[in-house]
């Protein structure tokens, strides 16, 4: 546990000095998404998510048609292939995520029975940040895969996907059955976007056309990922002539992911022409017939612990005036 700290704080460091010189300002929290309700934030003592069947829907997420609530375990059957258009209206929501992020979104998304779970825990968290955060995530016995610990710094992400099970275990299975043609959907929805003059570069994110197919987002400054948010019903469709685009999409706080490099954050990302999720620089290999049993090298080796969960810190007092 040590050593696995200890490589977390190097690692941390090395991306302190590389952005250190572009430390962007502090925001002031999430804006509302356009064209669907402002969050009114998380609720003080969050009281647990409800069961896998039955969760209620996320406010501006509606269902997507042939997509029902989450059914049996990730052991079940093969799960049915999705067309093209399905897989297009499947990722839409996540799309225009920067690659980093959107990497750890699709491999935690295989796990999407832990995403409660995590989703609760960052709640009655939200209070730590940074190296506090990190070493909570270790000293608490957390059970979850890395791959849904790395979500975890993005409470925002992490909740849209607890609050809507049915949408997050079809992207998990898509994922495990047909990932070229889940990454291929991405593409497809990133070059509406920039075909309609609403994906763009900007002060958080580059955006690098490669080439038909291959259309990164990056950050600008690798060290920080924020969460973009738009309406996916306005930012694919090219708006009338003679109307302008617009912003189309803002984005919350930037969020310092070096303190997270154990988790899957020392280099996420992916190799769009050979369909590759990468993460650590490394390819990650699960599949829904290697599901049961699939270990990722990580740069920092990891092993969930073999403890109960244990709660080692106490939440802030508030000072009474």
């Amino acid at each position: 546990m040590m050593k696995a700290i200890l490589w977390a704080s190097a690692i941390a460091s090395v991306l302190c000095v590389a952005v250190s010189a572009q430390v962007p300002p502090p925001q002031q929290g999430y804006p509302p998404q356009q064209g669907y309700p402002p969050q009114q934030g998380y609720p003080p003592q969050q009281q647990g998510y409800p069961s896998q069947q039955g969760y209620p829907q996320q406010q501006g997420y509606p269902q997507q048609p042939g997509y029902p609530p989450p059914q049996g375990s990730p052991q079940q059957q093969q799960a049915p292939l999705l067309a093209p258009q399905q897989l297009d209206d499947l990722v839409q929501r996540i799309a225009l995520y920067p690659d980093p992020l959107l990497a750890q979104v699709m491999t935690g998304s295989t796990y999407w029975n832990e995403t409660a779970d995590a989703a609760t825990w960052a709640n009655q968290h939200a209070y730590l940040h940074g190296d506090e955060l990190s070493r909570a995530m270790y000293e608490d016995n957390l059970q979850f895969d890395p791959s849904v610990m790395a979500l975890i710094p993005f409470p925002s992400v992490l909740d849209m996907m607890a609050r809507d099970p049915g949408w997050t275990q079809a992207l998990g299975n898509a994922v495990l059955s047909q990932r070229p043609d889940v990454m291929d959907a991405v593409q497809r929805m990133r070059q509406k976007a920039l075909d309609a003059g609403f994906l763009q570069s900007n002060a958080q994110d580059r955006v690098m056309v490669a080439g038909p197919g291959d259309i990164e987002i990056l950050p600008v400054n690798p060290g920080y990922v924020y969460v973009p948010y738009y309406n996916p019903g306005v930012v694919f469709v090219a708006p009338r002539p003679g109307f302008f685009a617009g912003v189309g999409i803002t984005f919350g706080p930037g969020i310092f992911v070096g303190a997270f490099a154990p988790f899957g954050w020392a280099g996420p990302g992916f190799g769009w022409r050979t369909h590759d999720i990468l993460i650590d620089h490394r390819p990650w290999g699960r599949t829904w017939a290697n599901r049961g049993g699939y270990v990722h090298s990580y740069a920092v080796p990891y092993a969930r612990p073999s403890g109960a969960r244990v709660e080692r810190h106490a939440a802030p007092r508030r000072e009474r005036r």
